[in-house]
């Protein structure tokens, strides 16, 4: 547990601040009467499905559900595609496609994941580079775990205004603008009912949500990225679940890339007699990286024709 923080305890919150309701309030599948949460939480499609194999045994087979990995630039990727109403029950997550990319350890050079990244993401969008896209960064910016979203769009190259106001020199670029909506806390809105907004006004053709997720597994935590074409649920891995982003809601197809950066505390230890969520103690450091290694993803997926070098220039 050295390496870890506990981030709270949900039972010693008031529950009036809502600022940490994404962390600690849990809400399904307990046991009775003062019994502990046991029931392992994951965002990660993957996990699901190892959860899945583990309780099921190796003689059940998975129907519904297809995984394969790959090796790219020396980064291991794992494709999960569920394919229909039963390896949606099974899994807990809606019928699309969920690429995991595993980040290097001890390895802090953002060049070689933020391009592999790139690439997955294109797949996804099916290599389109006219599409107007909006990116939407979800998360509390004063609560460091859940920072990832607007820390990512701090460092996107943002076209929008440019291609208004400067045609010539930026006409020909992807319309691409963001959005850090926050939390129902801090601005008294659901931050769905704000997106609607942005997304009427702004009139994009597709959405990127960029979310804070939760983990089954420690090891997961802070190295492990999420690339989905099926939307995001806001705090549906501990628990909170806030109104959902997908086609359905917003009207435009929905694309998320996130990070787990938390766990559920039952995962490090069985015995827990306390509902905790747990995140690395260097949190700090690691949304400040991972924030970055997400911007540089999105830049270079989204603007294909310019360089890092070029790209540079024109964000923070």
């Amino acid at each position: 547990m050295q390496k870890y923080i506990i981030a709270g305890e949900g039972r010693k919150i008031n529950s009036f601040f809502h600022i940490f309701e994404k962390y600690f309030a849990f809400g399904e599948r307990l046991c009775e009467k003062g019994a502990v949460f046991t029931a392992i939480r994951t965002d990660l499609a993957l996990e699901a499905k190892a959860l899945w194999e583990k309780s099921a045994g190796e003689t059940t087979e998975l129907s519904g559900v297809k995984a394969r990995e790959r090796d790219a630039e020396g980064l291991s990727v794992t494709q999960v595609d569920i394919l229909d109403e039963q390896g949606q029950a099974a899994l807990g997550k809606p019928i699309g496609r969920y690429v995991t990319v595993e980040l290097p350890r001890f390895d802090r050079d953002r060049l070689r994941p933020a391009r592999v990244l790139a690439q997955e993401l294109r797949a996804l969008l099916e290599g389109d580079d006219e599409k107007s896209v909006l990116v939407v960064g979800l998360g509390n910016r004063a609560v460091t775990p859940d920072a990832l979203g607007p820390r990512t769009t701090d460092g996107l190259f943002l076209t929008r205004h440019l291609i208004a106001n400067l045609p010539a020199q930026f006409g020909d670029c992807r319309e691409v603008s963001a959005v850090a909506p926050g939390v129902l806390a801090t601005t008294g809105v659901e931050t769905l009912e704000l997106v609607r907004g942005a997304v009427s006004h702004v009139k994009p053709e597709l959405v990127i949500a960029v979310d804070a997720l939760a983990a089954g597994s420690m090891e997961r935590l802070c190295r492990t990225v999420q690339l989905s074409d099926t939307g995001i649920v806001p705090g549906s891995g501990v628990g909170n679940r806030r109104a959902g982003f997908s086609a359905e809601t917003l009207g435009v197809p929905v694309f998320s890339v996130g990070v787990p950066t938390v766990v559920d505390a039952s995962a490090l230890c069985e015995s827990a007699e306390e509902r905790m969520i747990v995140t690395p103690r260097d949190i700090d450091a690691q949304i400040a990286w991972l924030g970055s290694l997400l911007a540089d993803a999105l830049n270079a997926a989204l603007h294909p024709k310019f360089s890092q070098e070029e790209l540079a220039q024109f964000v923070q």
